[in-house]
């Protein structure tokens, strides 16, 4: 059962998306298309991103302006598997391609000099890291049922911001504010999901 608070933001942010006019939607996710796609992703939606796709599906324009490396908006319902397993992958990904050009994290202990060995010892450690799911193109919120109010992070390789302190406050900033994002000087972030919250 969706806590009502979560239910409540994830609502609220879907509300003030379709008010902008931007996109258009589909019919919001059914309990049993969250069931599919959690298990076949091996992620799990927070209580207001789960309200927020069952509220309905953003759907992408032809084309998003500066967004040709992801899909913006993964599409759940009918998107290629292989499309959303990269989306899903992404952040992962952009933290061992920084390991292939230099960077490592010190508490995984004395970096390989081999670097295929690093490689496989960074891929050992991210396996054990929160999962984070995409909620557009490079932003995403960490996985896991019954959490709710998490920042949307910005994602690119280690260079990892807060692009809004929660799902609504982030729609305002992504579609709203045109790239001129706010954030309450005042906001003091909650508890940071692990490894994530480190870059921050």
């Amino acid at each position: 059962m969706i806590d009502s608070a979560g239910e409540r933001l994830g609502a609220s942010a879907a509300r003030e998306l379709r008010k902008i006019g931007r996109y258009a939607f589909g019919p919001g996710l059914t309990d049993a298309e969250f069931t599919r796609i959690e298990a076949e992703f091996g992620i799990e939606f927070a209580d207001d991103h789960r309200a927020f796709l069952a509220a309905g599906l953003p759907l992408n324009s032809a084309r998003e302006p500066g967004e040709t490396w992801l899909h913006p908006w993964p599409d759940w319902r009918n998107g290629d598997p292989e499309a959303l397993r990269t989306h899903v992958d992404w952040a992962v990904n952009g933290v061992l391609f920084d390991v292939e050009h230099g960077f490592w994290k010190q508490a995984w202990g004395d970096r390989p000099d081999d670097l295929a060995e690093a490689l496989a010892t960074a891929r050992i450690h991210l396996d054990q890291v929160p999962k984070l799911v995409p909620v557009f193109a490079h932003r995403f919120l960490p996985s896991g049922h019954g959490t709710y109010g998490h920042p949307v992070l910005s994602i690119h390789q280690t260079d990892i911001i807060f692009y809004g302190t929660d799902l609504v406050n982030y729609v305002a900033n992504e579609f709203l504010n045109e790239g001129h994002w706010s954030i309450d000087p005042g906001w003091t972030p909650p508890p940071l999901v692990a490894f994530w919250g480190d870059f921050l």
